[in-house]
């Protein structure tokens, strides 16, 4: 095991960022309880996580900030100096996102999302130093500062890796799931009841078929979010909730209705073939 790998895993084994985390939490979940607020900083209207997006911005302005420190010379003096503010201004909806998707998690990765947060926090700080510094002449300080800030940011930057690419965070635990093409037999019409999903396995995927009303409707029994069970969800005016996190997708082509989840869940067509039930992928 390397130094960071080791570093890392002594972050996730730290109860100390329990304590921190615990109250942030349900601070977080009661702040973005609402469904539009939830649906956006989630990345529900683009089908996509948000936060990895709005990343983009504040690192993108504040390298940017430095270099023009380190080698525009005088003239540069200004665009730095709105790179900074820029940056800043970015900061504050790129962190609630991040926050919403934290809320999240839990064990080890909640603690690596505290100490990625705190590391953003304490850049953040070194930036608002460095735009002061920077309108009170001090120039020199003002450069070392927003130096240091982005050495938090390349800290915090290989956390947030880990986050996304060794823990999943965020990313659709049905990615590689892919159902047939050609229909395929699933179960007995019979087998079903209105409203209570029965499982089936459809290639190498377990789908969720039910009866809403008088259609029959099938999706992917692993939720996107975090791989909760949806068939064990709450069915409700042609959706349903997963009993994780609660995200809600509608039954008719798994079209996100609230998240956190922001992938739509795989949905199949349904047909009744002498008296059994086939299915295949949405094309």
């Amino acid at each position: 095991m390397n130094v960071l790998d080791d570093t890392v895993t002594r972050l996730e084994r730290w109860p100390l960022l329990d304590k921190i985390g615990d109250p942030l939490r349900k601070a977080t979940q009661a702040a973005v309880k609402a469904r539009v607020v939830r649906n956006l900083l989630s990345g529900v209207p683009t089908g996509h996580p948000l936060h990895p997006v709005l990343t983009d911005l504040p690192i993108g302005a504040w390298s940017m900030a430095s270099l023009l420190d380190v080698a525009g010379g005088k003239s540069a003096e200004a665009a730095a100096d709105l790179l900074i503010a820029a940056g800043m201004v970015a900061a504050v909806p790129t962190a609630a996102a991040g926050f919403n998707d934290w809320s999240d998690t839990f064990g080890g990765t909640s603690r690596i999302g505290v100490a990625h947060a705190s590391l953003n926090v304490t850049a953040i700080g070194l930036y608002a130093a460095s735009f002061a510094a920077r309108k009170t002449g001090r120039r020199t300080a003002g450069s070392s500062l927003a130096l240091a800030g982005l050495g938090m940011l390349l800290a915090s930057g290989y956390l947030g890796g880990h986050l996304a690419y060794s823990k999943g965070v965020k990313v659709s635990r049905t990615a590689w799931h892919e159902g047939p093409i050609d229909w395929q037999d699933a179960l007995a019409e019979s087998e079903l009841e209105v409203g209570k999903p029965k499982l089936a396995k459809v290639g190498d995927v377990q789908v969720m078929v039910l009866r809403d009303g008088g259609r029959v409707v099938a999706l992917d029994s692993t939720c996107t979010h975090a791989g909760g069970p949806l068939h064990e969800g709450t069915i409700e005016n042609g959706c349903v909730t997963c009993p994780w996190h609660g995200s809600t997708f509608r039954l008719v082509d798994g079209s996100v209705v609230h998240g956190p989840a922001s992938s739509p869940e795989p949905s199949y067509e349904a047909r009744v073939q002498e008296g059994r039930i086939q299915l295949r992928a949405r094309l």
